[in-house]
């Protein structure tokens, strides 16, 4: 699982690459794209995916220990998923225009055109995220979790294949070119239809472990029994809480969007980030968070909702002070990288045309934006599931529904009275004020319910660990330095010399760190080092 997740990832990084050497990164066309392919995947989580992972999904796991194995009740689930879903994406995917119309801002007519063209080759992709979802949780609630996990492999590869077909067909962005205006529908159907067969593939993919599991499965209509009517209280909330945090993502969005239209008015509009470079600065500062914060919660969760269940809560307030001090490690490195590299690895991202630096500039001012509030995007993440874990949906659930609308009324008056190429970066500073604002909020509310959790002690993990990152930050600003990455030297030269001073600084910063945490005898270092010094015991030795 972990190893699918992770290819999927560094596959995901190399797409994204390629496709703004395809198109740009902070180009009309890239900005136009990225909405109609990104709008798919919100669709599905605000309209049906809330409502099969909270409602449906845990009845799985009791369908699976029937006689049956759950062949009743799983030939009815897949009968109402291809249904509603199939209906929901042949809806959607008629009322493109007006979608797309909803969902920017300020936008031309000439732009709306080109995002509904987009639109209606990847709006059929609603389906086929949740059929993947519906089937790869039957497969998990079967023990079969590797298919699950590597499928995404697969659709990056696809859209992969027809991003290198697209630049070998058509070339690579070029800045004196007007793409938008010489676009034709072949370019829209290898890059649009590209990665909506992607999509299909990753869930098509799915069908043939099903088929092996040796349940009979077959079409069945009546919906009896799916569990609709045991929804209760806490998953309600649970939905309440999904619906409105992608109902807000849409909205933002679609500020964000403005900044395509700024761009087009502007003499050198290569510096304004939009949709695209906002994604791409959030998909790599969760990075991190994804790969450390995530799987080592996942266990957490477990011990600390044993804990709840037991009414043990002080073994649940040591649980909740391991994780928010270990948690100090891998964040605050991190977070240093981002603002020390945040120019090369916004390089990554900007293509390969005379405008390749300032776009990879404009993804890393949203990058260093975006990584001020990582810690404490873990922190709130970790205390949100404190409740989760005590069966407490209802408070998440008013949180969100309190800061959401707050929020909005921010970003709309700001989108009001300032231009519209400023919203990027109110749209994405507030987020991180957001992570900050539900990290004190939850915070109180845990110690005002369970008692305080020792936050002494998890304030000197992340100050010693900070000061660890600082020195290794120094270390990494002198070694970036020569290779030009504060003066338009090598490391903003091309892609291959971004990942190269890349690599050696983040090498050279990862040395430094390790080297002050333990002189400092951090013991958060150790216990973060643990579960892999387990396995590989010459790691233990060099993490005390």
């Amino acid at each position: 699982m972990a190893a699918g997740t992770t290819v999927s990832r560094v596959l995901g990084f190399v797409r994204t690459a390629l496709l703004a050497v395809a198109i740009g990164a902070t180009t009309t066309m890239a900005d136009v794209f990225e909405k109609a392919n990104s709008i798919p995947n919100i669709i599905y989580l605000l309209l049906a995916g809330g409502m099969f992972n909270v409602v449906l999904v845990p009845q799985l796991i009791k369908a699976a220990k029937a006689p049956d194995r759950g062949a009743d009740y799983i030939s009815r689930l897949l009968t109402l998923t291809i249904l509603l879903l199939g209906g929901i994406a042949l809806v959607v995917t008629l009322a493109a225009y007006p979608i797309i119309s909803a969902l920017t801002y300020d936008w031309t007519e000439a732009q709306l055109a080109l995002g509904t063209a987009f639109a209606l080759w990847t709006l059929p992709q609603i389906f086929f995220y949740g059929l993947y979802a519906v089937v790869g949780q039957v497969l998990n609630a079967n023990a079969k979790f590797g298919w699950y996990m590597w499928a995404p492999v697969l659709n990056n590869i696809i859209a992969i294949g027809f991003i290198l077909a697209f630049i070998l067909l058509f070339g690579t962005y070029s800045a004196g070119d007007d793409q938008a205006a010489a676009w034709t529908t072949t370019q829209t159907v290898i890059l649009a239809g590209g990665h909506t067969l992607g999509v299909v593939t990753q869930a098509a993919l799915l069908l043939w472990p099903l088929s092996k599991l040796g349940i009979p499965l077959r079409p069945k209509f009546g919906f009896r029994g799916l569990g609709m009517e045991q929804t209760g209280k806490i998953a309600l909330y649970t939905l309440i809480t999904m619906v409105v945090g992608n109902v807000s993502i849409l909205l933002h969005m679609r500020l964000v969007s403005g900044a395509t239209a700024a761009r087009a008015t502007m003499e050198d509009g290569a510096h304004i980030p939009g949709e695209y470079a906002a994604n791409i600065a959030e998909l790599i500062v969760l990075l991190p968070h994804s790969v450390f914060v995530l799987s080592m919660a996942t266990v957490l969760f477990n011990q600390m909702a044993a804990h709840m269940q037991a009414e043990d809560h002080g073994a649940a307030r040591s649980t909740i002070n391991r994780g928010l001090r270990i948690f100090a490690i891998p964040m605050m490195f991190s977070t240093v990288v981002f603002i020390v590299l945040a120019g090369p690895i916004g390089r990554l991202f900007g293509g390969s045309s005379e405008e390749a630096a300032a776009a990879g500039a404009a993804i890393a001012q949203l990058l260093i934006i975006y990584a001020v509030g990582l810690p404490f995007r873990s922190v709130q993440f970790y205390l949100i599931r404190t409740f989760y874990a005590a069966e407490d949906a209802r408070t998440p659930m008013m949180v969100n529904l309190t800061l959401v609308p707050i929020g909005l009324t921010i970003t709309h008056l700001c989108a009001l009275l300032l231009p519209h190429h400023y919203i990027p970066y109110i749209v994405v500073g507030l987020f991180s004020t957001l992570n900050i604002a539900r990290t004190i909020i939850f915070h109180l509310l845990a110690t005002r319910r369970w008692g305080h959790y020792g936050l002494a002690s998890v304030l000197t993990a992340y100050i010693s660990s900070g000061f660890a990152a600082l020195a290794a930050g120094c270390a990494g600003v002198l070694m970036l330095a020569p290779l030009g990455g504060f003066t338009w030297g090598f490391a903003w030269n091309s892609i291959g010399t971004a990942v190269v001073s890349c690599a050696l600084v983040v090498l050279v910063m990862a040395l430094v760190y390790f080297v002050v945490l333990r002189a400092a005898r951090v013991r958060e270092f150790g216990e973060f080092m643990e579960p892999v010094s387990r396995r590989v015991p010459a790691l233990a030795r060099l993490a005390r």
